[in-house]
């Protein structure tokens, strides 16, 4: 039953997906852009199913069920970051896309003061399609170990159904089906959240017991704050730890698949209405996303055994009948997958349009080319090394570190030559680079250091500029 139940929800979002083949031109602008006619409730939910990855349901839960309370700072950090760019950013993108007639996010980047800096959108999307491409993998692979576990099948053939179902409705009905069927995921997605906390709760034996529960874990688990003291310090401690969170919402700006989606919204003036959509259903996932593992907490001792990360769906075999199993795996599913068709999409935008745009540009081309990319990203979920992998772990600050500093002073209107931004986007990468490689970040989180760098590089540059005058 439970696998009748999981098939049945991935059937409904083939089915929404493919529904988008009704609205769908015979353009390359419709097929990466949607011809920037989706509206701000939709790209809202696209966009929240896109940033909320397998990660929300395996590593997020696997932390808070390590750590406790504190987690709740990685949402509070990042949100504030992510709604702090957005009140200036994705409008700017929005108005930009359509002036200058772009439709993949690494030439929207070079030509967004008109000066169409080939060198710069090369090297933008190789960054995508190198770091995107191993992303989506990673989704493929998380996808798979859910139903490993759930199912006891094959780690391959969960990353076999995922890219067959992110193709066919990719294929269909491009960027359109992708949002239609990120909006339908989340639902499911916030769905089987909302179930885990109250059947938790109530398992528990309702808030009071709840709350009372948590306190008695270990002296720290609820602690506000992480338990540890830097430079002598438990504030210093504190302070560079929420702001490493912060950072990282500010790196939203820097991921090409999420912030594709705000280009294609119907109009700019209404981006307003899509951030209210976007973090109200933000905040409330987060949130039911952290209580579902304080729950797992109590419900699932900590064993050495136990991996953390398959707290939900050990927690969902135990308290949910088939199927509601089948729901909640069905969540977790939908979470990879809406962040690797995403990704697959962003991946063949940077492919055709900005690697080769002169002989890839075209409708058909495009389609070809994420039949590629889709393959490449079962490949290598198939038989990647452990190596390879542990490109997945820098991705997202990679993305952060390389485009979020030029995407900043576009919007404010600071030009830059196109050495300067390339050396930015080099220098940021290589800021975030160092840090990892000397293991810095129990002192804040990488991405700090390579948002900073590449700001740092930006006005080291202008001042050689000034200079050589």
């Amino acid at each position: 039953m439970v696998a009748v139940s999981f098939i049945a929800f991935l059937l409904l979002f083939v089915f929404v997906g493919v529904l988008s083949f009704a609205k769908k031109k015979t353009t390359s602008e419709d097929y990466l852009l949607a011809s920037q006619s989706v509206k701000p409730w939709l790209v809202a939910l696209s966009a929240v199913a896109t940033n909320n990855s397998g990660y929300m349901f395996v590593g997020q839960i696997g932390f808070t069920y390590m750590y406790g309370l504190h987690s709740i700072w990685l949402m509070i950090g990042w949100v504030l970051g992510d709604f702090f760019t957005s009140t200036f950013v994705h409008k700017r993108m929005r108005q930009m896309t359509e002036k200058r007639n772009v439709i993949s996010f690494a030439s929207l980047i070079s030509d967004w003061h008109g000066q169409h800096y080939k060198k710069l959108r090369i090297l933008c999307g190789i960054i995508t399609i190198m770091f995107l491409g191993t992303y989506a993998a990673a989704q493929l692979n998380a996808g798979s170990k859910a139903l490993h576990v759930m199912f006891d099948w094959d780690y391959s053939l969960g990353a076999i159904i995922g890219s067959v179902i992110v193709l066919s409705y990719c294929f269909a009905g491009g960027i359109r089906a992708s949002i239609w069927t990120d909006a339908a995921q989340s639902f499911v997605m916030l769905t089987a959240m909302g179930v885990m906390v109250y059947m938790g709760i109530s398992e528990i034996g309702g808030l009071h017991a709840f709350t009372e529960g948590l306190k008695n874990v270990n002296p720290t688990y609820m602690d506000l704050f992480p338990d540890k003291t830097l430079f002598g310090s438990e504030a210093v401690a504190s302070i560079l730890f929420i702001m490493g969170w912060f950072f990282a919402g500010i790196g939203v700006i820097g991921q090409p698949h999420i912030m594709i989606r705000f280009m294609t919204i119907d109009d700019a003036d209404t981006i307003w209405k899509a951030r209210s959509y976007y973090y109200s259903w933000y905040i409330l996932f987060y949130a039911l996303t952290i209580t579902t593992a304080l729950a797992a907490r109590l419900l699932i001792p900590e064993v050495s055994s136990f991996d953390a990360e398959l707290a939900l769906p050990t927690l969902a075999q135990e308290l949910l009948p088939d199927i509601l199993v089948g729901l909640v795996l069905a969540g977790l599913f939908a979470a990879t997958m809406s962040t690797a068709d995403s990704q697959i999409l962003s991946c063949t935008a940077a492919l055709t349009n900005d690697l080769f745009p002169e002989k890839l540009s075209s409708y058909k081309a495009n389609k070809i080319a994420t039949v590629f990319i889709t393959a490449m990203a079962l490949l290598i979920a198939l038989f990647g090394s452990k190596s390879v992998f542990s490109l997945v772990l820098i991705a997202w600050s990679g993305l952060a570190s390389a485009f979020a500093p030029i995407l900043i002073l576009h919007a404010l209107n600071r030009k830059t030559t196109e050495n300067q931004a390339i050396a930015m986007i080099l220098g940021g990468f290589g800021a975030m680079m160092l840090w990892r490689y000397f293991d810095l970040n129990d002192i804040t989180y990488e991405i700090v250091a390579g948002i900073i760098g590449g700001f740092i590089v930006y006005a080291l540059y202008g001042l050689a500029l000034k200079c050589k005058k």
